[in-house]
């Protein structure tokens, strides 16, 4: 009695071998469209990632520097005496200043429009008419067209580190 052969790939008809061997040619072109789209795909996300770094770095800098503009207002009016404090006119309500001072007169960067507000102190106390309060606002317009404002308050007091400067 004779033995029947396994059925094996040897074995198989050609038309069988033919059509695996075009199935693998077009499941290789499938997956190289996918990794390709794939591949896209991430690379945009990661340039989209580096913007935002970027936008968001240049943000965290503008709003540093609008600080350090309030608190030179803040700290330059704590030091005049009270009667220039109390002299309307003497603080200008109005100023502008720029991202970089240092930088030549086209490349300054950011516009900060500020002003300056000095009012009452909201004090109930009898010494409230030795108090004044001084509110400096800050506007600009970020790279994006996104408008910005910060404000900071201070109290100067008719006798206080004004005084001690000699």
């Amino acid at each position: 009695m004779m033995k029947a052969a396994p059925a094996g790939p040897e074995t198989r008809g050609s038309f069988t071998r033919l059509l695996s061997r075009n199935s693998q040619q077009g499941g290789s072109l499938v997956e190289a469209v996918m990794a390709v789209a794939i591949l896209t795909m991430m690379g945009a996300a990661i340039i989209g990632s580096i913007n935002y770094g970027i936008f968001m770095t240049r943000l965290a800098r503008e709003n540093a520097r609008a600080t350090q503009v309030m608190l030179e207002k803040l700290e330059t009016i704590r030091l005049y005496n009270w009667s220039e404090v109390s002299t309307p006119g003497f603080v200008p309500s109005q100023f502008t200043d720029v991202y970089d001072p240092q930088a030549p007169t086209n490349q300054q960067g950011t516009i900060y429009t500020g002003s300056i507000i000095i009012s009452n102190a909201p004090l109930g106390t009898s010494y409230a008419t030795n108090v004044k309060e001084f509110t400096v606002t800050l506007s600009w317009v970020s790279a994006g067209q996104i408008p910005h404002t910060r404000s900071i308050s201070t109290l100067v007091a008719r006798d206080g580190l004004q005084s001690y400067v000699y």
